[in-house]
């Protein structure tokens, strides 16, 4: 198969990761089309050997493409996909504007692959903290069923976008050189180097931010449990690449920690590197660069009736972002969905 690709926001950091996934996954590209803003057209990116022109997406730019792959603002995957639509296509979105929609699945392929079967023309892909949560809950409740899940998470800068690591950069440099610190920019509300901030997206009124409700809400969609109560704290860390998760789970059933150690390992796309007594364990650093997800610190939780605590990494570019859309589109070609 050869597929005519379109790439929004192709410039981007989850843009410029998903061209180097694509290349090494050997995705089969006929035809590669690179959109974003008018800001960025007419810039050269490589691709497998060649030299690619950005084009500003339009609606011209759309036509004829098989796949699109769209990492930019809720807009813009608002405005371009029922483009894609008529036009044919198939869009996977990495951005939160159709994650609730109810005819749109959101989709981690070891996870849930099957909802891709009643897809009707646009697919999301998670949230990154929620996709290495959801392939480590998977395997455990098919040992017990989940009664609760409280998740902490420590979330590289970016997750906000090239800019926002620019500015952390910035920041560190200046402390380096015994400079004062410039004052944060327009990404978070207080600097980020040395910092950490207990706040990712907006707050609601009942004092959770958005980015926790996407953790919620997408957790519940994907392993299709409407009801499980969870609660969640989303916290930025001047990190450049890589979020953890730190992860309570309650069950409704005894669960034996050896039986939950196999099944993590079963689990496709998942490692379990819990290795305590020589350090073993994941980090953003020691993960970087990978597609799957990582599980370690391993333990029961001795303060319920039936728990595990552990802790789980995974690079946001890749298995948070550009890789799991690409395996999106694998598993689209494997059903012969597309």
């Amino acid at each position: 198969m050869s597929l005519t690709v379109a790439v929004i926001g192709a410039t981007g950091a989850v843009g410029d990761v998903f061209l180097r996934v694509a290349e090494e996954r050997k995705f089969p590209v006929g035809e590669l089309r690179l959109l974003a803003t008018s800001r960025s057209a007419g810039r050269k990116l490589k691709y497998a050997g060649n030299e690619i022109t950005v084009q500003e997406t339009s609606t011209e730019a759309l036509q004829g493409a098989d796949l699109v792959f769209c990492s930019a603002t809720s807009e813009a995957s608002l405005h371009w996909g029922p483009q894609v639509i008529e036009a044919g296509g198939v869009m996977i979105d990495d951005g939160s504007a159709y994650r609730m929609a109810p005819n749109v699945p959101v989709v981690v392929p070891e996870v849930n692959g099957d909802d891709l079967d009643w897809h009707e023309g646009i697919i999301s892909i998670p949230n990154c903290t929620t996709t290495p949560l959801v392939m480590v809950l998977h395997p455990l409740r098919a040992l017990a069923p989940l009664k609760r899940v409280i998740a902490s998470t420590y979330q590289a800068v970016t997750g906000t976008g090239a800019a926002a690591a620019e500015e952390l950069k910035l920041q560190m440099q200046a402390f380096g050189r015994d400079e004062q610190i410039p004052a944060p920019d327009v990404y978070y509300p207080h600097q980020i180097a040395l910092n950490v901030i207990p706040q990712v997206d907006t707050f609601g009124e009942d004092g959770f931010t958005a980015e926790e409700d996407k953790m919620r809400n997408e957790t519940r969609k994907i392993l299709h449990e409407d009801d499980l109560p969870f609660a969640a704290t989303c916290v930025r860390v001047p990190t450049i690449i890589g979020h953890g998760i730190a992860v309570n789970v309650e069950f409704k059933s005894a669960i034996d920690l050896d039986a939950a150690r196999e099944a993590l390992i079963a689990q496709e796309g998942l490692t379990l590197f819990d290795d305590p007594a020589n350090n073993g364990y994941p980090t953003p650093l020691n993960t970087e660069g990978d597609d799957g997800a990582f599980v370690g610190r391993l333990r029961v939780d001795p303060t319920v009736e039936h728990g595990l605590v552990m802790w789980c990494v995974a690079d946001n570019l890749r298995k948070g972002a550009a890789t799991n859309a690409i395996q999106i589109g694998e598993e689209l070609i494997r059903r012969g969905k597309l």
